[in-house]
């Protein structure tokens, strides 16, 4: 039996809706796509099982998110405060200064809102303080070349593994002090590293990266640094032993803030948004509404998931760990397309996604954002 045409109309309407919302001005779709992606990637590498990567064994392939998600993410973050200041054009002046309150009181909240996830005391490392620190550590080089910002990103990739490696074994976290300040700064995504990666995204965020030839040579650039970092550095620190200097620094491993992951990371993550970008340029542009719609309001649907984590947690039992207990329940399915209808059907609905909207009023502060800046820092 065939819709009436009453029901049709507000069908249209509301799908009508939805695409302005993604699609209107000042919206970078493969931006939402990429962030999407980034927060499923980090639901997967919380929620399940996986096995060390494998190309020639496709049930090892779900390893490829376990920390690329995170620098995904990270790296995004620097899009987005590329695309609120000015895009290609740096802001200046009194707009500039402005942005910078709106971006640090934005900070301010993502930081207390990582602490108030930490303390659900879920077995989940939060991103969110060192996202914030992020945030404050961009401010100076909001108005430098993207060719300054990729150059001081390099830097900081092949110098900062060492100064992460000499912290982690010169300062034990197994007292409550140490431990909390290390939380309260997020140092499991340790910032003087992770800056490399918002640096870079502010760089990929002032060109025009949607545009098919850059996002071209994007991907290429990204497809580089894939292999420079997991290849030539990766196999270089499994010449030397695990627990020495030179297989920290150079490592390669999820999470081992050692260069080759540093570079490896970095360039999927680049990879990864220009490949995004040519994506939305085509029909699937439409399909994907709903990915982009987790990636249009990712602080929520982030933050539900702990929460959702938190009170769903079963007794450790004889699983060994809170982690392994809930993992037993087989979440992620359940859990990712509840995300996905649940943000989808909010974007539709409301708009803007409730923390998103939240962290916009509070960081209101000068003369509106400009013109083409609907990406803002979320």
């Amino acid at each position: 039996m065939a819709p009436s045409p009453g029901l049709t109309e507000r069908i249209s309407g509301r799908a009508a809706r939805l695409r302005a919302r993604l699609d209107g001005r000042g919206r970078e779709p493969g931006v939402d796509l990429a962030r999407g992606l980034a927060v499923i990637g980090m639901f997967a590498a919380h929620l399940l099982v996986t096995m060390p990567f494998d190309w020639t064994h496709p049930l090892t392939w779900p390893d490829l998110v376990n920390g690329r998600s995170s620098v995904l993410f990270a790296t995004l973050a620097g899009v987005s405060l590329a695309l609120v200041t000015g895009r290609a054009e740096p802001l200046a002046g009194q707009d500039l200064m402005f942005a910078r309150i709106r971006i640090a009181l934005r900070a301010a909240c993502i930081w207390l809102l990582g602490i108030l996830l930490i303390l659900l005391q879920t077995p989940v490392l939060v991103i969110l303080p060192a996202y914030a620190i992020l945030f404050l550590l961009a401010l100076p080089l909001l108005r430098a070349r993207p060719t300054t910002l990729f150059v001081t990103a390099g830097a900081i990739a092949l110098t900062m593994p060492f100064a992460v490696y000499a912290i982690d074994h010169t300062i034990s976290r197994e007292d409550d002090l140490t431990e909390t300040v290390a939380l309260a700064l997020g140092w499991d995504y340790p910032f003087l590293l992770w800056a490399a990666f918002i640096l870079a995204g502010i760089g990929v965020g002032r060109l025009a990266f949607s545009a098919p030839l850059t996002a071209t040579l994007l991907v290429a650039c990204g497809a580089f640094l894939t292999a420079l970092g997991y290849g030539v550095i990766g196999e270089a620190a499994l010449l030397e032993p695990a627990d020495s200097l030179w297989g920290g620094v150079l490592s390669a491993s999820a999470h081992s803030s050692g260069i080759g992951e540093a570079v490896g990371s970095g360039g999927v993550a680049i990879a990864v948004i220009a490949l995004c970008a040519l994506v939305c340029r085509t029909p699937l542009k439409t399909l994907l509404l709903p990915l982009r719609a987790v990636g249009a309001m990712p602080l929520t649907a982030y933050t539900v998931q702990l929460v959702a984590w938190a009170i769903l947690q079963p007794p450790v039992g004889d699983h060994g760990s809170e982690l392994a207990a809930f993992r037993a329940l087989e979440p992620f399915w359940p859990l990712t397309l509840a995300t996905i209808v649940g943000c989808t059907v909010w974007t539709l609905l409301a708009g803007r996604g409730p923390l998103e909207w939240a962290v916009g009023k509070v960081a209101r502060v000068g003369p509106p954002a400009p013109s083409g800046s609907a990406d803002a820092a979320r």
